[in-house]
């Protein structure tokens, strides 16, 4: 279905401003008759100055006086009508202002340039307010105090205009001819004149002939030098009447020449490259004022280009309004989608795409973005990799209907996309799209809501999908040809028998760590065969702690409850929850021991084991502490990358013949429902990494029975696994079974966080709450962070509406801070 039409005109507005605040109603400026401004930008007095605010539907009023809006500043919405709807129902539920999710999620136009207007309303007598006020004509606000113009303001005494400028860019110009000064454009030479009234001598006549036939010259010694006379006869020709100073118009400096020709250019430094001279000597015709630095509407900024178009499949995916496409390869899933994509775009319709990442957003903008223009229209991408001027620019054709496929990441939610008929969440279970703070919005739930209020179809795609899609009707693509080893540490090979006289090589169970045997032969044949191979650490920094040899002892972070971990490089004890460090101390402070045992191999380990294996190869390493430049890797060089998940933010290397996953538990051992789901889409992102070939996937694993690594083993497709944990969460009640809402209570006391949690379960059982809907409370399994002690419980419910009503009990202080998270992924209070 299209878009509703515009709303019915309404004299109380809700406006949101981009604030931790919820909406709060404004009455509609004096005199607008036209209809409700639906997410139109506007400017509303706020703590005695103009503050700007997003209409996102009518308000409710009340008894009291409203302040009025003071100026709307779009003609047309600039954040879509869908967007509003869904942010509303979201924070309603959560509890989170309205205000907050603004401010995260609308990534452009929050600090606009506009003009700024004001008068005095007629007859008006603004001499309370003291000397300096506006009068009867249009003045500059700026030249008033903000606080005297609100005051103004809300005596409804002033008149105000706004209008949006264009952005302006300064570049340097060349001057017209006849404004550079007098001065500089004439030159003072020395002409002969036909007869004199003296006769001269034979050396005078010779300069005076000399000049008649050469001149003029633009100074004395140069005419003597030439004519081969003394300065003496010179001077004695001028003396005796025979030559004359004239003024005579200069030749143009060839750098003035280039920028009247080539030019205006942006800096200093680029006309001096096109004119091949050093930057002091533009800067000195600036001086001279042969060129000005001027203000000029500033050219649209280059954009990304879209792709070839795609070859056209037919459409065969489903009709209903929520669907899945899973399975493959990115580039077969995008083909499928293209051709949906295309039919919708030809109608004149719009599509919104979202990607999690930015891996992710460059391979959907290299396999959508070549669908617009056979389809009569524009792709634009839209995300944070942009500059403010990009993602300005990007809107304003959104916003005129110029591009009506967006592709982009959750940032583009929020685009006034003009009758959108299709949403594209990608990877709709990824944690890329949960904000890990503020807001704290799981984007495809925005989406999804998106969706329902405007009834547009909801398409989820992906390589695995996540549980909750698992009911919708869809299509699962054949899973990649894949090549897979497990490294299974619980179940070692059986030892050879061994002789009286015989010893053991091995421990029992010991299989080789962090680096096992099978994966160090794998190596050694990649370096051998001049190939390519990637290693994914658990963790950065080099191991996960330090630990005592003789007492245990573990080095902690002062402000919360975890090992400090080691970043051997750097010679640091680092915490990744709040960044305190300390150097490595010399000596254990309980027992004196000088010597530390490393624990948690992270990528720096690993990196050194990979080095010490394989002298002759190069290693790389790709983490949040060091990104080593893959080029060489991509230019066919043999090598060996070790990283975290980071780095599968990029392509594969080409010559890609191994990817070993060298502690495959740790993605499993996180307190969270849905791990195994997320071990599982890892594996489905791996299998289909590299777009053509089929590397050796070796994982090494204390669970290899475990049914997530069992179902790419065995080459299930990508819906087999999510569906057996669709079967098991309807046997434990949880999502997308039930409601589900993590309600955080935190403060600096333990005591005091303790209490606080305790209030909170009670408040909900004193409201009706069972024991089966609230889990807990309890501590967090990580007791302290940056000096926090977190508490949790879950709510889980049939339904949202119940998770709703018991949400609404939370609506008033407590002894601790109380959070709500209605989406709640990756952890439980951390």
């Amino acid at each position: 279905m299209s878009t509703p039409s515009s709303p019915p005109s309404s004299p109380v507005w809700a406006v949101a401003l981009p604030l931790p605040v919820p909406a709060y109603d404004f009455a509609a400026p004096h005199g607008h008759a036209g209809p409700l401004p639906l997410g139109c930008r506007v400017l509303v007095p706020w703590r005695n100055e103009l503050a700007l605010g997003v209409v996102v539907g009518a308000g409710e009023g009340g008894a009291h006086r409203l302040r009025e809006v003071a100026g709307v500043l779009d003609r047309s919405p600039w954040v879509g009508a869908g967007f509003l709807a869904g942010a509303r129902s979201l924070s309603a539920l959560s509890r989170v202002p309205l205000g907050l999710l603004l401010s995260d999620l609308l990534g452009v136009g929050l600090t606009p340039r506009y003009q700024h207007r004001v008068r005095a309303v007629q007859d008006a007598d603004l001499s309370l307010f003291g000397p300096h006020t506006p009068t009867p004509e249009w003045r500059e606000a700026s030249a008033f105090e903000p606080a005297l113009l609100d005051a103004v303001r809300a005596q409804g005494l002033l008149d105000e205009d706004f209008s949006l400028s264009p952005r302006l860019s300064s570049v340097y110009r060349a001057r017209p001819w006849h404004e550079v000064p007098e001065e500089q454009r004439t030159v003072t030479v020395w002409r002969a004149l036909p007869i004199g009234p003296t006769p001269l001598t034979l050396r005078q006549e010779q300069a005076w002939r000399w000049l008649l036939e050469h001149g003029p010259v633009d100074s004395l010694g140069d005419w003597a030098r030439r004519a081969g006379v003394g300065s003496g006869v010179v001077m004695g020709t001028l003396q005796r009447g025979w030559a004359e100073a004239a003024q005579t118009e200069a030749a143009p400096p060839p750098a003035y020449i280039v920028l009247q020709e080539a030019g205006p250019f942006e800096t200093q430094v680029a006309w001096a490259q096109a004119a091949q001279v050093p930057g002091s000597h533009v800067a000195g015709l600036i001086a001279r004022r042969w060129a000005d630095s001027v203000e000029v509407l500033a050219p649209p900024p280059a954009l990304p280009q879209p792709a070839a178009a795609p070859r056209r499949l037919p459409d065969d995916l489903p009709e209903e309004l929520v669907w899945r496409l899973h399975g493959g390869r990115d580039a077969e899933r995008f083909a499928q989608l293209a051709a949906r994509i295309g039919r919708r775009l030809e109608l004149g319709r719009g599509v919104l795409v979202i990607a999690p990442d930015a891996a992710t957003l460059r391979r959907a903008w290299e396999g959508l973005s070549g669908v617009a223009e056979p389809s009569g229209t524009r792709a634009v991408l839209f995300s944070g990799t942009l500059s403010d001027v990009q993602r300005e620019e990007s809107w304003q054709r959104i916003q005129s209907g110029a591009a009506r496929l967006v592709i982009g990441s959750g940032l583009a939610l929020a685009a006034p996309l003009a009758d959108p008929a299709l949403i594209v969440v990608l990877e709709e279970g990824s944690d890329g799209y949960k904000w890990p703070s503020g807001s704290g919005v799981f984007v495809p739930d925005l989406a999804a809501r998106m969706g329902a209020a405007l009834q547009t179809p909801l398409a989820y795609v992906g390589a695995a999908p996540a549980v909750e899609s698992v009911p919708l009707p869809g299509v699962v693509l054949p899973p990649p040809r894949s090549r897979v080893h497990v490294v299974d540490y619980a179940s070692p090979a059986a030892q050879p028998s061994l002789g009286p006289l015989s010893a053991v090589q091995l421990r029992p169970g010991d299989q080789g760590y962090p680096i096992s045997h099978d994966l160090a032969k794998v190596l050694r044949q990649v370096a051998e065969r001049g190939r390519q191979a990637v290693l994914l650490a658990p963790r950065r920094g080099y191991s996960a702690l330090i630990r005592c040899p003789s007492c245990e002892h573990t080095p902690q972070c002062r402000n919360c409850d975890i090992p400090l971990r080691l970043h051997q490089q750097t010679r640091q004890l680092l915490c990744h929850q709040c960044g305190f460090s300390q150097g490595i101390p010399e000596r254990c402070e309980v027992c004196g021991e000088m010597m530390w045992s490393a624990r948690g191999p992270g990528t720096e380990w690993i990196a050194a084991e990979v080095r010490t294996l394989l002298p002759e190869c190069r290693v790389y390493r790709f983490d949040k502490d060091q990104q080593d430049d893959l080029t060489p890797l991509f230019q066919g060089e043999s090598g060996v990358v070790v990283g975290t998940q980071a780095l599968l933010s990029q392509d594969a290397p080409p010559n890609l013949a191994l990817i070993g996953l060298t502690l495959a538990d740790t993605w499993l051992g996180v307190s969270d429902f849905r791990a195994s789901e997320r071990y599982h889409r890892l594996l489905r992102q791996l299998i289909s990494w590299h777009p053509e070939r089929a590397p050796l996937l070796l994982v090494q694993t204390f669970q290899a029975e475990h049914a997530a690594l069992r179902s790419v083993v065995e080459g299930h497709d990508a819906l087999a696994f999510p569906t057996a944990e669709y079967d098991l969460r309807r046997a434990l009640s949880y999502p997308p079974h039930a409601a589900l809402a993590q309600v955080l209570i935190t403060a600096r006391e333990q005591a005091k966080a303790s209490a606080g949690a305790d209030e909170v379960a009670q408040a909900l059982f004193a409201a009706g709450a069972t024991p089966q809907e609230v889990l807990g409370p309890a501590a967090s399994p990580v007791t302290r962070v940056k000096g926090l002690y977190p508490y949790h419980l879950m709510l889980r419910t049939r339904d949202e509406a119940r998770l709703g009503k018991l949400l609404d009990v939370l609506n008033r202080s407590f002894r601790a801070r109380v959070r709500v998270d209605v989406t709640p992924r990756g952890g439980l209070g951390v």
